[in-house]
């Protein structure tokens, strides 16, 4: 990482070498990247490199191969020159084996099939948490949004627990999931919470109390089940938890209901 170490290497030892061996060839070193944001890579991919900047000061092009959609198999080729016109990134796929150059017209085919895809993925994951959350509360468990993301991460067909949170802040954002916390958690006998949002509710919830209540005619046990109602939701706009106005009536912001 120090500039001089680094231009030590590249003057004495890299053009050192290409002059031994060719002074007109071309060296191609392949050096290591590190972790960036997506945001980051696109406002500029080459801050990846690893390293001194000596490095990026040193060649004359650059490139960098990289993967803008972690559900997608095409690559981004990012493309620096030090002399000469730039050139535009090129999107790029392995083909039998081979790197082949992705039509920008097919590429803009494949965004909107993927889109569209990706949008169906994420409204079943969106199903998926309230049927968890109904069939949990209905055992007796309710949750947080951390120990829900932390008990279902890669299970029912969920994936990691960042992905957990972001479709759980979708949500309750929509208020097709809100909150139940403070003295209407303790009502319910649920443990005492300082997250700012409390327990995840869904509508139409009921929550297992613990408590048997025996048939007189058949003598079937079943469990005592409560209506859960939120006491909090989130606002749309700010992002604020406020108190539910009447909890019987479960409230949808504009355009918000699945």
């Amino acid at each position: 990482n120090d500039n001089a170490a680094m231009m030590f290497f590249l003057k004495d030892r890299v053009e050192v070498l290409r002059d031994h061996v060719n002074p007109d060839c071309g060296v191609i070193l392949v050096h290591h990247t590190k972790k960036l944001s997506k945001h980051q890579v696109k406002e500029d991919p080459f801050l990846a490199l690893s390293g001194a900047s000596a490095l990026r000061g040193f060649y004359t092009t650059g490139l960098i191969l990289h993967r803008p959609d972690e559900d997608a198999s095409e690559r981004k080729l990012e493309i620096e020159l030090r002399n000469g016109p730039a050139l535009k990134p090129k999107l790029v796929d392995k083909v039998k084996g081979a790197w082949v150059e992705i039509n920008p017209m097919n590429e803009r085919l494949v965004r909107a099939e993927q889109g569209a895809k990706f949008d169906a993925e994420r409204d079943r994951k969106g199903e998926v948490i309230v049927d968890i959350l109904h069939r949990e509360a209905r055992s007796g468990r309710m949750y947080t949004m951390t120990l829900f993301a932390e008990a279902f991460e890669n299970r029912s067909g969920l994936s990691g627990q960042t992905s957990i949170r972001e479709r759980l802040n979708v949500l309750t954002t929509k208020g097709i999931v809100k909150f139940v916390k403070g003295d209407a958690a303790s009502d319910l006998g649920l443990a005492s919470d300082r997250s700012k949002y409390g327990y995840l509710c869904v509508e139409h919830m009921e929550l297992a109390t613990g408590e048997e209540t025996v048939d007189p005619e058949t003598g079937e046990v079943t469990r005592v089940h409560v209506r859960v109602f939120p006491s909090h939701y989130k606002c749309p706009q700010t992002g604020a938890v406020l108190p539910v106005e009447n909890p019987a009536v479960w409230v949808y912001p504009e355009g918000g209901e699945a």
